[in-house]
């Protein structure tokens, strides 16, 4: 894998920035990453609820702005955004954009037909579960409030609503946990559950790399 590779990861919430980081720490130091934030993204979306024609726009000059700095791929953190994120690859083909929850799915989808999808951004849970396979059961769950805690910087009270919702979804076969955001949560939700968990950083890095090691 060259080591000069410049991935853009574009935020909508300041919470994915640490975990994705970690994620390309953990397994592909190497990589050059640049992040992008517009927390707006997400208050707008919430705001207006549902994604519009000017939502797409600011995506575009978003993927714009990156691919003129060099990024050699693309990582949007945002799961709510997938109609947004798919305009944005097909302005840059062939460069790898990646919505956040694609390589997740791909992975939940070999481990169950009964998939939890755990949020904590209302809106993901209208735009992703689409996303999957017809062939899948996609059983949605959002941990109310634990958003608003983390944005108070309250992680215990986050990670606890996360915890009690997440055993709604004891009878599925396994829970994607649909935001980087939420990503840390996965030992304590595998303990709660009892089922396996899959998180989207992880997830993520590890389709990068193939698609770029593949390109080289």
């Amino acid at each position: 894998m060259p080591t000069s590779l410049r991935i853009a990861l574009i935020h909508a919430l300041k919470h994915s920035i640490a975990p994705i980081e970690a994620a390309f720490a953990n397994a592909w130091p190497e990589a050059r990453l640049m992040n992008l934030l517009d927390d707006s993204l997400s208050s707008d979306l919430a705001h207006d609820g549902r994604l519009n024609d000017a939502m797409t726009e600011r995506f575009l000059a978003l993927g714009h702005y990156a691919a003129v700095t060099g990024a050699d791929a693309i990582l949007f953190t945002c799961s709510a955004f997938g109609p947004c994120i798919e305009a944005v690859a097909r302005a840059h083909a062939p460069m790898p954009v990646l919505k956040p929850n694609e390589a997740m799915i791909e992975r939940a989808v070999t481990m169950g037909r009964r998939i939890g999808l755990l949020s904590t951004f209302a809106p993901t849970l209208a735009s992703m579960p689409p996303e999957f396979p017809s062939s899948v059961q996609v059983v949605p769950k959002l941990a109310e409030g634990a958003l608003a805690a983390l944005d108070r910087g309250d992680r215990a009270t986050h990670d606890r609503l996360i915890v009690e919702a997440s055993r709604d979804l004891r009878d599925c076969d396994v829970i994607a946990l649909a935001q980087f955001s939420i990503a840390a949560t996965a030992p304590v939700v595998a303990e709660a559950t009892g089922r396996p968990v899959v998180t989207t950083p992880d997830s993520a890095v590890e389709k990068l790399m193939k698609l770029l090691a593949a390109r080289a």
